[in-house]
């Protein structure tokens, strides 16, 4: 008899569905048309659980999960995911920790340099068609120079360093904070947000800091100053979004780049109607080759604990 597995979240690789189509009984919870009546009938004998960092799974629904062996998050986000009591309970959480590294990296970069030279405003002016009417040089305002600029890094974790490593490349002077400075990391370290900010061209948010909430606000924002830009590629929460629609709107920072949001799908009006914002919807590990990596992982996972192992991923056992 093959194990059940409650699956909170799709996957987007057929493949990674086909395989666990093949190995377990999988019930997709996201299409299930009365949950109480699915764990009603199903929820003692279920053993694993697929979930994403965004969903996670509440306490009362593991409360409800006796049998549970395992819960696979296909991401890296765990602040969704009650991780003490799973921990009392002896219960294995695992994530894709290195899975997304490489491409939320990419994106940070992407993001800043569509910013800095106002990528997203030039492409709609070429399609939209007002090159032809404006052919003048003036008609588009100058950009910025992304190669060279002072780059501040927040959270100098796997993400941080990727990052680091390809602003390098662009002649980049580099600094970050963290919880703590790091001795294998050969750039400066600035205990102090508001500091690193002021000493900065671009702020970039790579920290996990599940805790955290609105670090980078008003105070932060100017510090960053007018011709100052903003990167966020870790936690919406880090930023409070008003503080940057103000900053935004007053011309306080000169752009930011954003692939996360304090209540996604919702971004701000502002946000979405300014020419010096670049967005993204949650994206950043979103390309076949990561997507497929973290399936692995998962599978992996479930491979693991429903056979009695402990999972060498695990963040709770």
């Amino acid at each position: 008899m093959k194990h059940k597995v409650l699956q909170l979240n799709p996957i987007l690789i057929p493949e990674i569905n086909e395989r666990l189509q093949a190995l377990y009984e999988v019930h997709r919870y996201f299409e299930v048309a009365d949950p109480e009546a699915w764990l009603e009938a199903h929820g003692a004998t279920t053993q694993a659980v697929i979930t994403g960092g965004h969903t996670g799974i509440s306490r009362q629904m593991l409360e409800r999960l006796p049998a549970l062996k395992v819960v696979a998050i296909n991401g890296v986000g765990t602040d969704a995911v009650d991780l003490a009591y799973c921990r009392a309970r002896g219960l294995p959480v695992t994530a894709t920790l290195g899975a997304l590294t490489e491409d939320v990296a990419d994106l940070a970069l992407g993001l800043l340099i569509a910013a800095c030279r106002n990528l997203c405003a030039g492409d709609r002016f070429v399609r939209e068609g007002q090159w032809e009417l404006f052919p003048q040089p003036s008609a588009i305002p100058l950009a910025r120079r992304f190669s060279g600029m002072r780059l501040g890094i927040v959270g100098m974790g796997r993400v941080g360093r990727a990052v680091a490593a390809r602003a390098a490349a662009f002649g980049c002077p580099i600094a970050y904070t963290d919880l703590q400075p790091m001795a294998d990391v050969p750039h400066r370290f600035v205990s102090e947000l508001i500091e690193l900010a002021r000493e900065s061209d671009a702020l970039v948010l790579c920290a996990a800091a599940d805790k955290a909430e609105g670090i980078v606000d008003a105070a932060v924002l100017e510090a960053l100053g007018p011709r100052g830009f903003l990167v966020n590629v870790a936690r919406g929460r880090l930023v409070n979004e008003p503080d940057l629609v103000a900053a935004v709107e007053a011309g306080r920072i000169a752009g930011a780049g954003l692939d996360v949001f304090v209540d996604e799908p919702r971004v701000p009006a502002p946000l979405r109607g300014s020419d010096r914002v670049t967005l993204q919807a949650h994206r950043a590990s979103a390309t076949w080759e990561t997507r497929t990596a973290m399936g692995e992982m998962v599978l992996a996972s479930l491979s693991q604990a429903l056979c009695g192992e402990r999972p060498p991923m695990s963040l709770t056992t």
